[in-house]
């Protein structure tokens, strides 16, 4: 199966500071902020949505097409995709802009302050599906360039493509009825629980008008696993346990791959939730969102510890 990944590529830029941000931030003098860290170094990290997503999903032994853009400086990360065997064939190169970046600084605390540089994802893609197979092909729309999110659900509908929608951080950059109508008609709604409170505000749907709308609504729930509703029927999937939750930030998109997988291998969709619940574990259990790894045979056994035999 073609498995095409609509979002973002991004380099994260953490930065760690060695000290706690309300030490040097004066409560009366917010008005007038005017602060500089010292900062020990930085970490550079491939990032985006599309590029975790389809990252996961070569360690499960797919081999994406990530559509996107991306910028200048990409090269490192053009290096990374290709040693993963990856096409690059999606990708739109912006020379005149970077690749977008988030600037994260980060205290003894744990709180952050970022600073994101969209750069090349404020340009469409302009990927042409019309090549594609629909019968074997399915697409997810993660956050990334708002016109993509918007026009390309209407381009899978017309070609008959199905795909899933997971407006993410992009969900206030989209309109209600702009929201709306990529999610009428979707294979599946994906969101965590209070992304979907977002998109109900915004849409002025409720859950129920929701699941109308869309094959499938599914709704992560950290560690308590995820919501599968869809077909008459609602299955809770626990989420796989973890040696040590290390960050979180990653799980999500290790999520989908996970999913994607499993409606490849014609899984249903509780049953491809389970898969991402076994990749998920192991994104929060290494820092940074392509940090973790594992073969397909050691995934197998992790999956079957959990949930049983993986056919």
């Amino acid at each position: 199966m073609r498995i095409l990944v609509c979002g973002s590529l991004a380099f994260d830029r953490i930065m760690p500071f060695p000290g706690r941000f309300s030490e040097h931030i004066l409560p009366d003098k917010i008005h007038i902020l005017n602060v500089c860290f010292l900062v020990n170094g930085v970490d550079e990290k491939f990032g985006g949505t599309a590029g975790n997503i389809a990252y996961s999903l070569s360690l499960l032994g797919e081999k994406p097409v990530i559509v996107g853009c991306a910028g200048k400086d990409f090269g490192p990360y053009e290096l990374w995709l290709q040693k993963l065997g990856l096409s690059l064939e999606g990708i739109r190169r912006i020379d005149e802009e970077h690749t977008a970046g988030a600037y994260i600084t980060t205290d003894l605390s744990d709180n952050q302050i970022t600073g994101f540089n969209p750069g090349a994802m404020k340009h469409p893609s302009n990927y042409d599906f019309s090549g594609c197979n629909p019968a074997d092909t399915l697409a997810i729309i993660s956050p990334g360039n708002v016109t993509d999110m918007i026009e390309y659900p209407r381009t899978f509908r017309k070609l008959g493509i199905p795909y899933i929608f997971d407006p993410g951080q992009q969900i206030t950059a989209l309109s209600g009825p702009d929201m709306l109508d990529a999610i009428t008609g979707s294979f599946m709604l994906v969101t965590n629980d209070y992304e979907l409170e977002l998109v109900m505000k915004a849409t002025g749907q409720d859950r129920e008008a929701l699941k109308e709308r869309t094959t499938f609504l599914v709704t992560t729930l950290g560690e308590q696993g995820s919501l599968v509703a869809g077909g008459g029927a609602e299955t809770r999937v626990p989420a796989a346990p973890v040696d040590k939750a290390l960050d979180p930030t990653g799980a999500g998109d290790a999520f989908r791959s996970g999913m994607l997988k499993g409606l490849a291998l014609g899984k249903s969709v509780p049953e491809a939730a389970r898969l991402g619940s076994v990749c998920a574990a192991y994104a929060v259990e290494r820092k940074g969102t392509q940090e973790h790894s594992f073969s397909f045979e050691e995934f197998r056994a992790r999956y079957q510890g959990v949930f049983g035999p993986l056919s």
